[in-house]
């Protein structure tokens, strides 16, 4: 009897078991074997599952998230593309997003210190909304036309940039030295692109090779005896580090005995270059700490010399952003510096970049990061410790009388009120 019993219980948790199968459609059909096409989009999948910062990846079931895009008609490169791209969309993240191969290959290019186009480092709030500037590129196109940071890109060519990637955005303004393009552009604070405004400018920039030697420096003298080293960063490129070493090396041959580093719309670049700046100037200290989507926290530290002790000031405005901050909160936390100018951008989100199979590559936001003294300035921004608003000025009055930013910061240095290593 007790056999007959467990039997019958054994055969009727099969039989449930195999309803259940089949109304999931398990038992409906061998497993297939996936497309070439949709092992791409798998493979983005898998480096966005494991990296991706957010954990709720926008608070969305992600892996519902890929058997919807599976499901997609997927028959050509250019379907998959599409498939990934609203894929990545649904994290409401622009900076997590693909690059085709024409694309990565071209922002490759530009962190090794070559560019050809007109000049603007862009960015996006969210998916479907307009560009705006971070900081058009010292002597580009866009600079000489008058853009300026966090002026708003509505069209390129008559197109809304609403329509548009960020990517898709900077391919159409990138082309051939000497074509032209057409940008609609409206101030940060204009509200409606619809309406016809004297505000909203159409400027037409002939796109050109742009030069990304990220530093200039120079020795200038006081009246009071002072000796200023004054070292202009533009970006944080491949060859950013070594530049600005070389410069510092070469100022205290020449006697500088204060500086003045000016990263006024400087929209960063490679995070590498932000820690080993941050090491020229710092003897010991935190430089930046890292946030994962674990809220696991790592470090970067100075712990070599600093090629100099002199006293520091650093010009910051709202065109500095992301590795600028890093360096700019590095030093200021760390009591090396006095930031005068303006608050910062605020973009305090990392990414790395993977390579693709297909030769194209993916930017992932993977962490955050925080100033020393742990301030968040992911669209907060860094405020100055001496706040200067600045007039409209051309690039070659920068660090002239003209520029009030810079003259404060050569009373502050003058009057020796910076000095390295204070609290």
């Amino acid at each position: 009897m007790r056999n007959r019993i467990f039997r019958s219980v054994l055969l009727l948790v099969l039989s449930v078991s195999l309803a259940m199968s089949l109304a999931m459609g398990v038992l409906s059909s061998p497993a297939l074997a996936l497309t070439e096409e949709q092992r791409l989009l798998s493979e983005v999948w898998r480096i966005v599952d494991r990296a991706y910062v957010d954990s709720t990846f926008n608070h969305q079931n992600w892996w519902l998230v890929r058997q919807k895009a599976l499901q997609q008609p997927i028959n050509n490169r250019e379907q998959t593309y599409g498939a990934i791209q609203k894929m990545l969309a649904s994290l409401d993240d622009p900076f997590t997003r693909l690059l085709k191969p024409d694309q990565y290959r071209s922002l490759q290019t530009n962190t090794a210190g070559e560019l050809t186009g007109v000049g603007l480092q862009i960015t996006q709030d969210n998916p479907n909304s307009e560009l705006r500037v971070i900081a058009p590129i010292e002597g580009s196109p866009a600079e000489k036309a008058g853009i300026k940071p966090r002026d708003r890109i509505l069209k390129i060519n008559g197109y809304p940039t609403t329509k548009l990637s960020l990517d898709e955005a900077a391919e159409r303004m990138r082309g051939v030295t000497g074509s032209k393009v057409t940008l609609t552009i409206a101030p940060e604070e204009f509200q409606d692109a619809d309406r016809p405004s004297p505000q909203v400018q159409d400027i037409t920039l002939v796109r050109d090779r742009i030069s990304l030697n990220p530093v200039y420096a120079d020795l200038r003298t006081q009246d009071d005896g002072t000796q200023i080293g004054y070292i202009r960063l533009s970006q944080f490129n491949a060859n950013a580090s070594a530049e600005v070493g070389s410069a510092i090396k070469h100022l205290e041959s020449q006697g500088a005995n204060a500086y003045v580093l000016d990263l006024r719309s400087n929209p960063g670049g490679l995070l590498q270059s932000g820690i080993e700046i941050a090491r020229l100037w710092l003897g010991e200290g935190t430089v930046v700490y890292t946030v994962n989507r674990n809220g696991i926290q790592d470090s970067f530290e100075a712990s070599g010399a600093a090629l100099t002790d002199d006293p520091l000031v650093v010009l910051v405005n709202q065109g500095t952003a992301s590795a600028s901050e890093i360096l700019a909160g590095a030093l200021q936390d760390n009591g090396r510096a006095q930031l005068i100018g303006e608050r910062t951008f605020g973009k305090g989100l990392i990414q790395s970049l993977f390579n693709l199979s297909d030769g194209s590559g993916l930017a992932v936001t993977i962490a955050k990061y925080e100033t020393p003294n742990h301030h968040d300035i992911n669209r907060q921004g860094i405020a100055p410790d001496v706040e200067v608003s600045l007039d409209p000025i051309t690039r070659d009055e920068l660090a002239t009388a003209t520029d009030r930013q810079y003259q404060t910061a050569v009373e502050v240095l003058t009057q020796g009120a910076v000095v390295a290593g204070a609290a």
